[in-house]
């Protein structure tokens, strides 16, 4: 089992699902692969974007659908949650695209904008062209940063095998010596 291989056969679809869940990580981690020759880094991108425009659209209908509802029931966040929707409804552009780089937002604003009830028809082409700049921009960070943990990854993956092999002895040793000391406090 190498983790090259798996990179390489399983890391697009990796990228796709992670940043649907999550996002930075995964991307910034697509772009250090991207680096070290596992994937290409126009595919990663494109993995990466699809993964984030998919999220935010589930998270967008989820909104339009249920919003209200459950924006609602932040009785003590309405003053916040009214002057974004305000600012949804201004300035639609920039809060479409600009939600996916503020931090604390990835989840929330989607839902937010679905909430507003910004038209569909405005929130796709913002929500790929978001995504896509999104997912170049941090598929780069990423990928330049495999110039500084490239070598740190590449002195890993060959001694990976003999830590594996430390910690099992090390976790054995120690399992012995608490099997010693419950025997002998057993025999008392």
């Amino acid at each position: 089992m190498d983790i090259n291989n798996l990179i390489e056969q399983y890391g697009y679809v990796a990228l796709v699902i992670g940043s649907v869940a999550e996002g930075e990580t995964i991307t910034l981690l697509g772009g250090v692969a991207a680096h070290q020759g596992l994937l290409r880094f126009p595919l990663v991108v494109a993995a990466v974007a699809l993964g984030g425009m998919i999220g935010d659209q589930l998270l967008y209908l989820l909104g339009l659908r249920f919003g209200p509802a459950l924006l609602k029931r932040f009785n003590k966040h309405q003053k916040k949650i009214n002057r974004a929707q305000r600012l949804i409804q201004r300035h639609p552009y920039l809060f479409v695209i600009g939600t996916r780089f503020m931090y604390g937002f990835r989840i929330i604003g989607p839902m937010l904008i679905g909430a507003s009830r910004l038209p569909p028809k405005i929130f796709l082409p913002l929500n790929i062209i978001g995504a896509i700049a999104w997912a170049l921009i941090f598929t780069s960070l990423g990928y330049v940063g495999g110039e500084v943990i490239g070598p740190w990854l590449h002195d890993l993956d060959q001694h990976l095998k003999h830590w594996i092999w430390v910690i099992v002895f090390a976790v054995a040793v120690i399992a012995v010596r608490l099997w010693l000391k419950y025997r002998d406090k057993e025999r008392e």
